[in-house]
This record gives structure tokens, sequence and C-alpha cells, in this order.
């Protein structure tokens, strides 16, 4: 029986079909691979830049767009050193010809990745580096990264607000089998530092949620250590996290510094937890904004409103803000419901710092 209307195709037809199809993909392969330039890749583990500064030359860094490749920000002058510490996994060569246009696929656990603001905020640390300020610092000493090789995939990527403001260390999540910071740590950090907060991004050890938070406490000492060098105040700082990050930030604001290796040091001011399923809780737990939406695929919001609700009751001081439909792992929020929620935050904070 004949199709009417249809076009038929011999076996040989649909043959030569199939190659035109794999030859154009091909050729696509081929204009993607050779647009991303390659470079002799710098490994995570040599992270001994304590003393460098990438743009103490004056040197004029290039800005990256959506059209480059995730080896381009490894590779790139800028980061010299650490470059594979801006992205989620110790080993992403499997992803450097990924384009970034689609760095979202780089997070799995992630939603509404928005490649035109991870590549401004990755543009923002490209240009204070061409300005000669140090963007990136070991919180680990060489001594402690020999005696454990986990630790070099460590460090702090430095948002800077007005001197001698207070800091926070925002704690990207990522299921601690990646950390996201490309989406949920240096756009959200970025954002504080334009408030005139100075902002830190934490690259925590991955596989598990005690060497996180013990990688944490020990960013948090190092601040402490060594503040007047860096420009912030120690006074009334805060923590922020999404997901896992926002698990490493309740550890702290349930236990304290000290009870993850950090030292006698004082709880932060504020916790900022995003959407995560803890459920700890305590009297003496640091005032918290919390945040979730109810669409969340990954965190029940019941658990989260119970966990609200228990902080409340011990007399802790918290803001709950519900979103419907931003999902989990929402980052900014930009375009959904959950827009705007960085600001609420950064007030709830501000709310609780001694001028």
């Amino acid at each position: 029986m004949k199709l009417k209307g249809r076009k038929r195709y011999s076996a040989r037809s649909w043959l030569k079909r199939g190659v035109l199809i794999l030859s154009f993909n091909s050729i696509l392969s081929v204009v993607i691979l050779l647009s991303c330039t390659k470079k002799e890749t710098v490994s995570a583990g040599d992270n001994t830049i304590e003393s460098e500064n990438p743009g103490e030359t004056g040197e004029m860094y290039n800005h990256l767009t959506t059209h480059n490749c995730v080896s381009e920000i490894v590779n790139h002058p800028a980061f010299k050193g650490f470059g594979e510490l801006l992205l989620p996994r110790d080993n992403n060569s499997g992803s450097y010809y990924t384009l970034l246009s689609n760095v979202g696929s780089l997070m799995p656990y992630h939603s509404h990745v928005k490649p035109d603001i991870v590549v401004g905020a990755i543009n923002h640390m490209i240009d204070e580096a061409s300005d000669s300020k140090k963007i990136f610092y070991n919180f680990y000493t060489d001594e402690q990264k020999q005696q454990d090789p986990n630790k070099r995939n460590t460090g702090l990527f430095f948002f800077r607000g007005h001197p001698d403001a207070p800091f926070t260390i925002v704690c990207p999540g990522g299921g601690f089998s990646y950390v996201g910071s490309l989406h949920e740590g240096f756009p959200i950090a970025l954002e504080i530092s334009k408030k005139g907060y100075n902002a830190f991004v934490i690259r925590y050890r991955i596989g598990s949620e005690q060497w996180a938070a013990e990688d944490l406490a020990a960013a948090i000492a190092y601040i402490f250590r060594n503040a007047e060098i860096l420009e912030v105040s120690t006074k009334d700082y805060a923590l922020w996290g999404g997901s896992a990050g926002a698990r490493m930030v309740g550890d702290i604001a349930l236990n304290g510094v000290a009870a993850y290796g950090g030292g006698n040091l004082p709880k932060p001011v504020t916790a900022v937890i995003a959407y995560t399923g803890q459920s700890t809780y305590s009297s003496d737990f640091s005032p918290a904004f919390i945040t979730v939406a109810a669409n969340d695929g990954i965190v029940n919001v019941n658990t989260v409103e119970r966990r609200v609700e228990n902080l409340r009751n011990a007399g802790v001081e918290v803001e709950y803000r519900r979103y419907e439909n931003a999902g989990h792992g929402f980052g900014l929020g930009t375009g959904t419901d959950a827009e705007g929620w960085v600001d609420l935050a950064v007030q709830f904070w501000q709310r609780h710092v001694d001028e």
C-alpha cells in the first residue's frame, strides 16, 4: 500500500542521509574542538601560588564568552595555577570541550543555570587579576597538603567589598560529589560584594560532609588569622550555603568552628541556608535565613519547614522564604519566582551586623 503525501526512501537513500548527518556532526565537533585553544593544562595539585599575583605586570587579560570552552577557564592566564578549581570536579578533563553556553551540564543537581551570569562572574575575577588583585588563597599549608593530598583541591576565591567590612564564605552545593561554584558560588558572591560586603567562595574537598565541614572551619580560621592582610572585619561574619553547602553552614551554626578543628572562634552572626534537607537545630543555632522551593525535586519542603518551626520554637530567629517553582539548586534564582532572594538574605544579615 502506497502512503499518500509522504515521500518514500530506499535503504540506500536512508544510508546516504545518515552519512550526511554523521559528517555534519563530525565537522561540528571538529569546529568546537578547534575553537578551544589546546594549551597545556595546569594540574590542580600545583596550587603553590601564595606569593603569585597574576596581574602584577599590568597585563590586561581577555574576557571569556559563552562561545568559549570549559578548557579555556582552566588555561586562562588570570587563573594560572588554580584554574581547575573553578570547575565542579577534581578531574574535569571530560568536560574541557563543552561550550560555556552549555555549562549547566557540568552541574546536574543544579537548575536554572544561566551561562551569561556564570561567564559574567568569571570575567569579574579576570578583571580583578588584570588589576593586580589576588583572587585565590590557599587556606591549607604545603605541609598539610603533603600529609593529605586531597587538600590540594581546596582554596578560597575572594570577591572584595569595602575594606574592613564583614565577610562571608559562600559554600556551593553538589551533593559532595562536585562543587557548583560556577553557578552557586561566584555569582552569589559577586552580588554580595556589590553591596559592600567581602565574600569568599570555598572550594572544599569532595566526597565527605565531614571533610567539607573541616575545610570550612579551616577557611574561617585562615581568614581570622589574616584579616588585616585581607582587609576584612571578623566581627559579624556570616556563612552562606546551598544544598550540600548549606549542610556545611548548618554544621558550623549548630556545633561551632572548634568542633571541626578550626579553633575557639565565634559562630557566624547569621547562617544563610538554601534548599537543604538537613534538620538539625538547637537553641544556640545562629540566626538563620532559610529558603526552598515547593517543587524541589531533591529536598522535601516539609522537612525544611519542620526545621524552621523547630528553630523558632527553640528561640532562634528565622526568616523563611518559600518559593513555588524554582526547583533545586536555583542559585541567584534569575528567571524564577525566587529571583531577589539574595537581596533579602543580605538584608537579614545586615540586621545582625553591629554597626
